[in-house]
């Protein structure tokens, strides 16, 4: 089996080839550029470099939100055009979870955030029984200090991982009351590899979508929608 899996949910774009067995290829990239200037060079690159048919892939896994929202509808633009040209399903993968399973195997609670903006961060609580990854408390918008209040109630040691850790951290220090730590460089962001390795669980559970129907997962509206509903509202 082999999945080709996408995330451009936030600041880093990255494509990655998966099988069963190994993790083939991976391209990620942190850096001042638009998705849309690097995830389909990034995966035209891969697949020559491992003289990759992408008929071969048997599913899309993809980071289906919430996230950026320019970056959410580039990367399930992305997996819908090629799962619709090449007849494959989408396996829609939360991009929280996606982050969580980074850390594969900790016995710590996993709480990855994405700076949301507004004051919030997109974020949810999670941890692995053995070695499967549990949903803790799902995936929402929320402020940090109702995050750290939720942490600090349940009484373990959690480990933050994310773009958010990096906006809040002060104020992780100041009122995170049980122990923690910050995840190291090299898995405190989106890897296409863990939304392959995720993905490729949820296929055998058929946790699969066609490409037609799939959506990205937004969580809130867009600035957009929100500034169109408060002109509706006056």
């Amino acid at each position: 089996m082999k999945l080709l899996a996408i995330d451009s949910s936030g600041l880093v774009a990255t494509v990655a080839i998966v099988s069963e067995e190994a993790m083939i290829a991976e391209y990620t990239v942190n850096f001042k550029k638009t998705h849309s200037q690097t995830l389909l060079p990034m995966l035209n690159e891969i697949v020559k470099m491992i003289e990759l048919d992408l008929s071969e892939v048997d599913a899309i896994a993809v980071a289906a939100g919430p996230g950026s929202f320019t970056g959410l509808r580039i990367g399930s633009a992305t997996a819908k055009g090629l799962g619709l040209a090449l007849d494959k399903p989408i396996v829609a993968i939360p991009t929280l979870e996606g982050l969580a399973y980074n850390l594969f195997g900790t016995n710590q609670i996993i709480c990855p955030m994405m700076d949301a903006r507004r004051g919030q961060v997109y974020t949810g609580l999670y941890e692995f029984d053995q070695y499967d990854l549990k949903v803790v408390q799902p995936q929402a918008a929320i402020s940090i200090e109702e995050v750290l209040e939720e942490l600090n109630q349940r009484g373990r040691e959690v480990i933050f991982l994310g773009d958010g850790t990096e906006t809040y951290q002060s104020i992780i220090r100041e009122k995170c009351t049980v122990p923690y730590s910050f995840a190291p460089i090299h898995l405190n962001r989106q890897r296409a590899g863990a939304i392959g390795a995720l993905g490729i669980t949820y296929y055998k559970q058929n946790w699969i979508e066609s490409a037609a129907a799939h959506e990205p997962v937004y969580l809130r509206l867009s600035q957009a929608e929100r500034e169109r509903a408060e002109r509706q509202n006056q």
